[in-house]
């Protein structure tokens, strides 16, 4: 197909010219794999090649794999999508919202006005932030000794939120608390629940929090990109965490995520297995947060993530765990496709309409980083051009 061999043109180019260390990027339909390849190093210090089942930190796409297991749950009546979540969560009881800090630089907190429920979890609208695009928390956790998210400890999850329950729209650690939520009503660990409700039945053997060692072998290295051009960097998430971050926390290939876009693609089923309702999996596409909007994400903190702007001058809506976007992309991403990100620059989107969708993964920060974004363009207008040419229709 001639519009994949432009994809590969573009990310081998990519990829040789150093603009990006490696890329693996794959797409499919409900039912089949269209397109796969890897490009790159694996690791710039040791100068391994990429494969298409090499390993990434996939960082938030954590995300929508936490929320479905929380939505199984929710199907069995054993979560609520609407009741007080400080009931099963007694961190969650009693908010307390940041208004700022005292002349001595202390934090200066109230409490909440209402309470914080799953779907406002699930919709960033709970409240709670993440320190890269909020300075106010950044300057909390320092004063405070507070950990940072990304440590795995439990101490890190006692924050307080920036806005009252369900008032704004705010991305941040909330979907750790979902983690929490699956944790507390299944009696499972978060990884137990997820290999034996998601992974097994949807075939994602190389998808994990702990990095087994045959994942290891194809472990990406991380990458910075500096003003001397890509470095690699030591990184790696807490083998032994106090607890499994729902919101950032797993390790996986391209090839397993595509798994999960299919299962959403077909509503819930995958290979046999009916893991999610297909009402469920409509309901998590549809807009949650009402006339609230998803504005740009300023940087607070520049070596971790650039400026985020997500499809500027198009409106968009938040789902049940995923970004939607109210208008169709300059790529040919239909209205009212679904998508998120991860830290490392890991990028994926699912199109119901068209039937297609698509997971490009790099490891390098910052995030929202202006070649991988490019890489992610071409990939996508490149398997939008291939269905069009297959349907005999042009491209709008």
């Amino acid at each position: 197909m001639q519009s994949n061999a432009q994809i590969d043109q573009l990310l081998r180019q990519k990829c040789d010219a150093k603009e990006i260390p490696g890329v693996v990027a794959i797409a499919g339909t409900g039912n089949d794999v269209i397109y796969q390849a890897a490009f790159g190093k694996r690791d710039l210090g040791k100068d391994d090649a990429m494969t298409a089942d090499s390993v990434f930190w996939i960082a938030s796409m954590t995300k929508a794999v936490t929320t479905a297991a929380g939505m199984q749950l929710v199907e069995q009546g054993k979560l609520s999508l609407d009741e007080p979540i400080g009931k099963l969560l007694p961190d969650l009881a009693s908010p307390q919202v940041l208004e700022g800090f005292d002349a001595s630089g202390a934090p200066k907190l109230r409490p909440a006005k209402g309470q914080i429920t799953l779907r406002q979890l699930m919709t960033h609208t709970a409240g709670f932030a993440y320190n890269m695009w909020n300075g106010d928390l950044g300057t909390y956790l320092e004063k405070t000794g507070t950990p940072a998210i990304t440590t795995c400890q439990n101490a890190a999850l006692q924050t307080p939120i920036m806005s009252d329950p369900g008032t704004r729209w705010e991305y941040g650690t909330n979907i750790d608390f979902v983690g929490k939520a699956v944790e507390a009503v299944s009696g499972k660990k978060l990884d137990a629940y997820l290999r034996d409700n998601l992974f097994a039945p949807l075939g994602m053997n190389d998808t994990g929090f702990k990095i087994s060692d045959s994942m290891r072998q194809r472990l990406v290295g991380m990458h910075a990109r500096t003003p001397e051009g890509l470095a690699p960097i030591p990184f790696e998430l807490e083998q032994n965490p106090e607890f499994h971050m729902g919101g950032g926390g797993l390790y996986g290939t391209a090839a397993d995520y595509l798994k999960f876009c299919q299962m959403i693609l077909n509503k819930g089923k995958a290979g046999g297995n009916q893991v999610l309702k297909a009402e469920t999996v409509a309901l998590m596409g549809e807009n949650h947060i009402g006339a609230l909007e998803i504005g740009r994400l300023p940087t607070a903190t520049p070596i971790y993530t650039n400026d985020v702007d997500l499809f500027p001058g198009i409106m968009k809506k938040w789902g049940l765990s995923f970004l939607i976007n109210a208008e169709k992309t300059p790529q040919g991403r239909s209205p009212n496709s679904l998508a998120w990100a991860g830290l490392a620059n890991t990028y994926y989107w699912i199109d119901p309409s068209r039937d297609v969708a698509g997971v490009i993964l790099m490891q390098l920060l910052p995030f929202w980083d202006g070649k991988c974004l490019e890489a992610f363009a071409g990939f996508e207008s490149g398997i939008y051009a291939g269905l069009d040419v297959g349907s005999g229709q042009k491209a709008a």
